[in-house]
């Protein structure tokens, strides 16, 4: 039985990588906590917040001008930030990697199903931001 809770807490901290564009984490909890535990995690790390772009809202409110019936997400949220210590180090490895700041991690709920998670990188130095946002996302969901 112990085995089980094990493999069953394994499998929820293990990372979804949807389609190859992004990494998502389940998060037990509720939308609200999800979105104070990435809040929190970012500021943690030294950053600030430059945005919090509320996408689901958005959503919601143009789905009709959209000619749409589809409720896409409860709620859904992507926080925006940057790094001047990791963005300088891989811009000066490569300054066409301006393309990729400002960095962000979402939040999204669908039917409760409350998820943290950030879109995937290309090899080389941008693996620094990836591993800043996994260290992020991993904190907020409490690992």
């Amino acid at each position: 039985m112990k085995f089980l809770t094990f493999a069953a807490a394994l499998a929820l901290a293990s990372p979804a990588i949807a389609d190859g564009h992004a990494v998502t984490y389940a998060f037990d909890g509720d939308f609200d906590d999800a979105t104070f535990g990435v809040e929190s995690a970012i500021v943690g790390q030294g950053l600030v917040i430059d945005f919090v772009s509320h996408t689901g809202e958005m959503l919601e409110r143009t789905r009709a001008d959209a000619g749409s019936d589809v409720t896409l997400y409860d709620n859904a949220d992507i926080f925006l930030f940057c790094s001047a210590v990791v963005s300088r180090q891989v811009m000066e490895a490569d300054p066409g990697n301006i393309v990729y700041c400002p960095y962000a991690i979402f939040v999204t709920d669908r039917d409760g199903q409350v998820e943290i998670g950030y879109r995937t990188y290309p090899e080389g130095p941008m693996q620094q931001v990836q591993s800043l946002l996994d260290d992020i996302a991993k904190e907020a969901i409490g690992e």
